[in-house]
């Protein structure tokens, strides 16, 4: 959650030529940038400083960073700013491939040398396939906030850096689903908003590939999908239906646990339904 803010301009005259000790000037200019219309909490002055604020969370693909961005007006206070949450993918001598093949099923380059070298994991292709997954996850994210759908919204990528909406309240993350304790009277109406996203991932022939509560946040009362990079074309993809099949068990155990009663075969079904009509 973000409070209301106007993206206005400043007087830079009195202000240094280099950023404070320990913190850049903003990252915005040279990035490819997220959907228009952008959130009005969204920074894009080019004299806005970047503070690295310490780790979120660690992953094998990419570690999440949370990122402070504010613009000085040469007093003791910022005049504009906002939390980040900024997703950097690991390089490819770093990175652990072991999932990538399966996921990867269905999407192309244009390049036969580029595709090769992926296929056969060399150095370069190792590096292909890393800016390839946080290309992805950027491109994924940008056309399901279009979509309206609960995500963060995408700021910018620069190389291996994703900046993204950092989801819950003044530079705090929201709790992941599987830490958190919702209320039983809230359990039916988080599965009733997970269930309306699942389908309309599924109408456009998408599913998560990676869903679990470990990549859904609790935003107060409300559910955000995180972590798409290997958002997988269920018809397109050999293993479509099993990577769609798997998302919907993760789910509906953990709804189960909890104490809800949902019916996994009945929202597979229904996904399929909806992912087939388009055929």
């Amino acid at each position: 959650m973000h409070a209301s803010q106007e993206n206005t301009e400043f007087s830079f005259d009195s202000l240094p030529d280099a950023p404070p000790e320990g913190e850049r000037w903003s990252s915005w200019d040279g990035a490819t940038h997220g959907p228009k219309p952008r959130p009005d909490w969204v920074i894009t002055a080019l004299r806005a400083v970047e503070s690295d604020l310490g780790v979120l969370k660690t992953g094998k693909e990419a570690d999440v960073h949370v990122v402070r961005r504010w613009v000085p007006d040469g007093t003791t206070e910022p005049a504009l700013d906002s939390y980040l949450a900024a997703k950097r993918y690991r390089t490819g001598e770093h990175r652990l491939f072991h999932r990538d093949a399966g996921y990867q099923e269905g999407r192309r380059v244009r390049r036969s040398r580029e595709m090769r070298a992926m296929a056969r994991r060399t150095e370069f292709g190792r590096e292909l396939l890393s800016g390839q997954w946080a290309a992805a996850e950027f491109a994924a994210l940008g056309t399901l906030w279009e979509l309206g759908l609960p995500v963060p919204y995408p700021v910018q990528l620069s190389d291996r850096e994703m900046l993204m909406e950092l989801v819950g309240s003044e530079g705090v993350a929201a709790p992941r689903l599987a830490q958190a304790r919702p209320p039983a009277d809230l359990l039916a109406d988080l599965f009733e908003q997970l269930r309306s996203a699942m389908v309309t991932l599924a109408r456009q022939g998408w599913t998560h590939g990676d869903l679990s509560p470990y990549n859904v946040l609790l935003d107060g009362e409300r559910l955000v999908i995180i972590d798409w990079p290997q958002i997988v074309d269920v018809i397109g993809n050999p293993r479509g239906f099993e990577f769609l099949e798997r998302d919907v068990a993760n789910m509906c155990r953990w709804f189960t646990t909890r104490g809800l009663h949902v019916d996994e075969g009945e929202l597979l079904g229904d996904l399929v339904a909806e992912a087939t009509s388009r055929w």
